[in-house]
């Protein structure tokens, strides 16, 4: 008879993308997967995906600032965990995984007394929706091991985060065919997120004369932040790419990137070396700064925080990343505990047969 498995986590992709890591090795004949999250991202991700029930909910968004918003919220918080409540009281699921994010909080609150709760923390510090699942789940997985202790009533465990498995089948064959590149040079890969950033895609087109006389460059810019203006041989940029992204990371020699806890582990498990751009604490409560500081202590990636950031520092920077990969590459190869799939499914499992 198939296991229940449910799975939540949303407001951005990386709430959402460690699940579908982890959903990947999942076998179809032995679990019935469901997911419950908000009309949002989230469902939108979950879509194509084949063998998942989708259920959606309400959920009010934790806001850290100030918004009249934030007056609604918890209406929206209790709709939603009266109707998590419901689906789950119905499914009778043997377990749940959490990725975190404001859609969880209901859900994973709900689920208390139902099923065991796993919940996951890819960050260096535990964000605001996490502090709050963790009242109400059995165990709190975390990617970083210094993070554990910033976990109470010891819940923390120190699995790694999930890879998503397709990401080391990337070709590089495929995606100069993909880009148009001739492959005779080195390539940056230069990555805002799947939201973008305008500030790092200036600085980056401002650099483009000098950059282009060393790399080609494949530029994801982010929705709505194509400039068809700058065209340039050796110069591709787009919105935003998924299915060819495994591809666009075989093809590359260095990445700049942002630092958000899923994407420096997918470029740590490929042995990428990387410029980190991390947003700062002014805009976020600072979890990519830290996250980028361990990476750097660690000797895996090269640093420029925001107010560094600048054509010229982006391409000083990376010319010395290109010079240095090696070394980057060498040390990379010693990091332990970067993916932690196999360790997670193996607590899910352990969780349903208890």
């Amino acid at each position: 008879m198939k296991k229940t498995i449910v799975f939540t986590g949303g407001g951005t992709a990386g709430h959402v993308t460690p699940n579908l890591a982890l959903i990947e090795q999942l076998d179809r004949a032995e679990w019935d997967i469901h997911y419950i999250g908000t009309s949002g991202m989230e469902k939108d991700l979950m879509a194509p995906v084949p063998g998942v029930t989708y259920h959606e909910i309400d959920s009010g968004k934790l806001r850290r600032y100030a918004s009249l918003k934030t007056l609604s919220m918890p209406i929206h918080v209790q709709k939603g965990y009266h109707q998590a409540k419901h689906i789950l009281k119905e499914l009778k699921p043997a377990v749940l995984f959490s990725k975190g994010g404001y859609v969880s909080v209901p859900v994973v609150a709900a689920a208390k007394g139902i099923c065991p709760v796993l919940t996951h923390e890819s960050d260096y510090t535990p964000g605001l929706a996490n502090k709050i699942d963790a009242h109400f789940a059995d165990k709190v997985l975390v990617t970083f091991a210094d993070t554990v202790p910033f976990v109470k009533g010891n819940k923390g465990v120190h699995t790694g985060t999930p890879i998503r498995p397709e990401l080391y089948r990337g070709s590089r064959e495929k995606a100069l065919a993909f880009t148009g590149l001739s492959g005779q040079k080195p390539v940056l890969l230069v990555t805002g997120g799947s939201l973008g950033a305008l500030s790092v895609n200036i600085a980056v087109r401002e650099a483009l004369p000098e950059l282009l006389k060393t790399f080609d460059v494949v530029h994801l810019c982010g929705k709505g932040k194509l400039d068809e203006t700058v065209k340039a041989h050796g110069y591709v940029q787009y919105e935003y790419v998924k299915d060819e992204m495994a591809d666009l990371f075989a093809l590359s020699d260095v990445v700049v990137s942002r630092a958000g806890a899923n994407a420096v582990f997918e470029l740590l498990a490929l042995k990428k070396p990387m410029l980190l751009l991390p947003l700062s604490g002014a805009s976020t409560r600072g979890d990519q700064e830290l996250n980028a500081e361990y990476f750097k202590k660690r000797g895996y990636a090269r640093v420029l925080l925001a107010n560094e950031v600048s054509a010229q520092s982006i391409l000083k920077e990376a010319l010395a990343l290109y010079d240095a990969r090696e070394q980057y590459i060498e040390t990379m190869k010693n990091a332990e505990g970067v993916d932690g799939t196999e360790t997670i499914l193996r607590m899910i499992f352990e969780a349903a047969n208890a």
